[in-house]
């Protein structure tokens, strides 16, 4: 089986179903959905569509990242998506555009693509390439990307984050394991935002600058620090979540990144 599509959630609500049926309408087959339920008790694991590629785990979890850990052992698929609730495939074909690059393309273990920001109405564009520079302001929504399953062997999310162990999770792929993400060049997910790292400003900030200076140390994190006050950083990325500037932002981003 080539891909697991892994959603958390707990009491999620209709947008538990939602999202599964857009998951459905893939035009590529080969998959399953692991569904990591946190106990919910507002009936939202009653609504799910009936399919038997739709595998449901309801237990208790220590949080968010636990979860994803615990639904990542349950997945037999080579390559692992987290899509959250609420949260969709941009098209019908994107797994299997995913799946003719990767054929293509078979080394690279961490793949990803564009998203699509609803509440911006503007698809946010990716580089081409992960450089240190891209590593230390952000990691690809996680939506868009696709990492093999092989490597929770042995490891997995750093669950003493509460904010980014995501993040953290990319940064030791690509600074310890040595991996270069390759870019798909597709729009993979659309996605709601308001999520979980925006929910607490002041630890995301301090477990950005931990994770950071983690791997590429104080001296670099704090040049990398610089250029993103220099190149006024928090103001972009204001306008590239406000609609009315999105547009434009995206466009000379993506003329940027080419």
């Amino acid at each position: 089986m080539l891909f697991s599509i892994i959603t958390v959630c707990f009491n999620a609500g209709d947008k538990l179903k939602n999202t599964l049926e857009n998951i459905l309408t893939q035009s590529y087959g080969d998959y399953e959905i692991i569904v990591k339920d946190g106990v919910s008790t507002d009936g939202s694991l009653e609504n799910i569509p009936e399919d038997s590629r739709i595998k449901v785990f309801s237990e208790k979890d220590k949080g968010i990242y636990d979860a994803m850990n615990i639904a990542v052992s349950k997945a037999s698929g080579d390559y692992v998506i987290f899509m959250n609730c609420g949260d969709s495939f941009y098209d019908e074909n994107v797994l299997k555009n995913a799946a003719a690059y990767m054929s293509d393309k078979p080394d690279s273990r961490i793949y990803y693509g564009d998203a699509y920001f609803v509440s911006a109405k503007e698809i946010i564009s990716q580089p081409k390439e992960i450089t240190e520079s891209i590593c230390y302001r952000h990691m690809p929504n996680h939506q868009s990307c696709f990492f093999a399953r092989s490597l929770w062997d042995n490891d997995g999310l750093d669950t003493k984050y509460k904010i980014r162990a995501d993040y953290d999770f990319f940064l030791r792929c690509y600074f310890e394991k040595n991996i270069r993400p390759a870019y798909l060049g597709i729009t993979v997910a659309s996605y709601e935002g308001g999520g979980f790292s925006e929910s607490d400003t002041k630890l995301d900030k301090a477990e950005h600058r931990e994770i950071v200076v983690k791997y590429m140390g104080e001296k670099k994190a704090n040049h990398y620090r610089r250029i993103m006050i220099l190149t006024l950083q928090p103001i972009r990325t204001w306008i590239a979540q406000k609609s009315i500037f999105a547009g434009a932002y995206n466009s000379i981003k993506k003329k940027v990144y080419s």
